[in-house]
């Protein structure tokens, strides 16, 4: 039950302080942080769960990590459906609490694509550019898959466990870095359904993308890491 605790709470980090900075502080005329701090906010979010529950739950606090683990042969099959709900959970109560606060402010029209850090595509929302529902499914395939690539590496026995959570912090921070103008970035499927349920419209009507996308590349990431990546025991690497 702990794990399922850790989960819940780091995946609430996660969506509380990552959509949290994008609905609040990156439009902010002058002080506002902008893309770069919207995606360094995210990358901190994992980071700093990785360290406080990482080792009570693993700090998946995402479904297309735990596929990805599962297919990598680093997670249960009797957890993931567990773990899925509980990062369901956290990431809607995370999303819930924001919505009260910005309601606190007075009416928000969340309308328009991307309102309330909600994920789309085939929007022109960044740049007058429209990314097509291929483009979308392709980026956040790839950059899932590369996650997952980065989490084993970086969790895998052989290496430096210590730097585990600043390196995949920092993936996630590079991830946002590219994806935000694309989609919005989710490469999460909990993180695009807690924003989804409370503005429905057109975030609910894609967020079909944004569950198959980063699940199957979080599954190709783990294969790709066991089977072309993954240190046998019995190797020896070269000084």
């Amino acid at each position: 039950m702990k794990k399922l605790f850790a989960e819940f709470f780091g995946t609430f980090w996660l969506v509380f302080g990552g959509c949290g900075s994008a609905v609040f502080a990156a439009g902010v005329p002058d002080i506002g942080i902008g893309l770069l701090g919207v995606a360094l906010a995210f990358g901190l979010t994992v980071l700093t769960m990785a360290y406080a529950v990482g080792h009570i739950s693993g700090g998946h606090f995402n479904p297309a990590v735990s596929f990805g683990l599962l297919a990598g042969g680093r997670f249960s099959a009797k957890d993931l459906i567990p773990y899925i709900v509980a990062q369901c959970l956290g990431a809607i109560v995370a999303a819930g609490c924001l919505y009260t606060i910005l309601n606190g402010a007075g009416v928000v029209d969340f309308s328009k694509p991307g309102a309330f850090a909600t994920n789309f595509y085939g929007e022109a929302v960044y740049n007058g550019k429209a990314f097509s529902m291929g483009a979308a499914f392709l980026a956040e395939f790839l950059l899932t898959a590369f996650f997952l690539i980065v989490i084993m590496g970086a969790t895998d026995k052989w290496a430096n466990g210590k730097f585990a959570g600043i390196a995949i912090g920092l993936a996630l921070t590079l991830i946002h870095l590219i994806s935000i103008p694309i989609t919005n970035t989710s490469v999460n499927p909990a993180r695009s359904l807690s924003q989804a349920v409370f503005t429905g419209g057109l975030a609910m009507s894609q967020l079909w993308l944004f569950w198959v996308a980063p699940i199957l590349g979080g599954i190709v990431g783990g294969l790709i890491y066991k089977f072309l990546l993954q240190r046998d025991s019995t190797e020896v690497v070269a000084d």
